[in-house]
């Protein structure tokens, strides 16, 4: 059976607009999704984030949950006929907090697989609050039962295989520690990339303020270089068929570039054509 991706709608956010895309409409509220994905046709389901805890934790950040009961986990995987206990790994492109808000509600046989490295970047305060304790606090207590969390040391090992067709690799964006999740489908490669790409539109289609050629937008809201953000993005657009991001829908690639967006699942019907942009007008 062909790995597939269903798209999990853990509910939406609404933060300031320039939080993800650098210098856009400064001060405007714009409400965003938060997506989770499960990956099926494997040997077992595999869920990638797990949304936020709760819409008051994100009050923290000065920012609004929008959070109802059809968008908790549970409920999501139901649609799928996945139960909780049934997901053998829960993989984390990283751990900022309306990523990892519900690992404490899966059993303690399913493995959590994250970077080492975001692990020890989550308690070093450099982007505090956006690490909150409860969310972390889980992880340690999962760091101290058996199986119960798997590490990785990708930026020294390079890329890790989880189960044939689906394997991790350091993203080298968004936070020190954030991964991709690399899945082999029956129309290519598809990649879940966290929080490297916020908004295809403004960030890959028609960056905002942008006047180089084929040079992405940066988000708001990351925690390496400018130029390591631009790097990544390029990356994924010549290496993937298909990306991935958790506050933006599914997006086709080809040659670079978006030509298409996906609604419910990866490969699945494309629900908005994209038109590939002219670089080079006569």
């Amino acid at each position: 059976m062909p790995l597939e991706i269903k798209i999990l709608d853990y509910g939406d956010i609404e933060l300031e607009s320039s939080f993800l895309v650098l210098g856009r409409d400064c001060g405007r509220v714009r409400r965003v999704l938060t997506l989770g994905f499960l990956i099926t046709g494997g040997p077992w389901p595999i869920v990638v984030d797990t949304g936020y805890r709760s819409n008051q934790i994100m009050e923290t950040l000065g920012m609004r949950g929008l959070q109802f009961h059809e968008n908790m986990i549970e409920n999501q995987l139901a649609r799928h006929g996945v139960k909780m206990g049934d997901v053998r790994f829960v993989l984390h492109t990283h751990l900022h907090i309306d990523h990892a808000g519900k690992d404490d509600l899966f059993p303690m046989n399913t493995t959590v697989g994250i970077n080492r490295r975001e692990l020890e970047y989550s308690v070093s305060g450099l982007m505090h609050p956006q690490y909150p304790a409860p969310d972390i606090k889980h992880l340690v207590d999962r760091l101290h039962t058996r199986h119960a969390l798997r590490l990785f040391d990708l930026e020294i090992s390079g890329p890790v295989e989880i189960c044939p067709g689906v394997y991790v690799e350091a993203a080298g964006a968004h936070t020190e520690g954030s991964m991709n999740i690399h899945v082999h489908t029956a129309e290519g490669i598809a990649t879940i990339c966290g929080d490297v790409i916020y908004d295809f539109n403004d960030q890959i289609v028609e960056p905002f303020r942008i006047t180089q050629a084929f040079e992405p937008q940066v988000t708001g809201n990351h925690g390496t270089s400018k130029r390591q953000e631009k790097a990544a993005i390029n990356k994924l657009l010549s290496t993937s068929k298909f990306l991935l991001p958790v506050h933006d829908r599914p997006a086709k690639i080809e040659g670079g570039q978006v030509v298409g967006r996906l609604q419910d699942s990866v490969p699945g019907p494309i629900t908005q054509s994209v038109p590939k942009r002219n670089w080079f007008p006569a």
